[in-house]
């Protein structure tokens, strides 16, 4: 169920098929320079939306990946995939201790030409990109609420998909 909010959307997912099924239907709106923040606690879905946006997207030769193995950045702290839209770069902050640590995992390099998909972007501090989507995860009884939250460009994108986010 999705719900237009002071936020721009608010959905609860029952469980992770609907938060993939949320993914996909999002996924064809990212682009080159967007940055979504994935936050909430352990276990809440942030991993999960992300690999079903990193599988949505098609190759740079327009193929299928949504069968392809897309790991958790969990220890190797970012993971890179090459799609037709950008390289989409999946970091986990998790285990940064401070934020200047991310220009060590080639964040210079992502911002502005690569689709940046930041679970934990806490870890970021004032770093954040002002203009990111952000996606907060929280429990809700046995399934999931996701809150996106973003600047008016992030509405207009989002609003002109509306209809295709309300189906299904």
């Amino acid at each position: 169920m999705i719900l237009e909010t002071a936020d721009l959307l608010d959905c609860l997912l029952h469980d992770a098929e609907a938060t993939e099924a949320l993914a996909r239907r999002l996924a064809p709106l990212f682009r080159a320079g967007d940055t979504l923040l994935l936050t909430g606690d352990l276990g809440s879905g942030k991993t999960s939306f992300a690999r079903a946006v990193i599988r949505a997207l098609p190759g740079p030769l327009g193929e299928d990946l949504s069968h392809e193995e897309v790991p958790s950045p969990t220890f190797t702290l970012v993971q890179i995939y090459e799609r037709a839209v950008a390289p989409v770069w999946h970091f986990d902050l998790y285990r940064l201790s401070a934020a200047e640590e991310i220009y060590e995992l080639g964040w210079e390099e992502a911002d502005g030409e690569a689709l940046v998909l930041v679970e934990w972007p806490e870890r970021l501090g004032a770093l954040a990109p002002p203009d990111a989507l952000t996606l907060t995860f929280a429990y809700e009884g046995a399934g999931r609420r996701v809150t996106l939250a973003g600047n008016s460009a992030w509405r207009q994108r989002l609003s002109a998909r509306q209809g295709s986010l309300n189906s299904s």
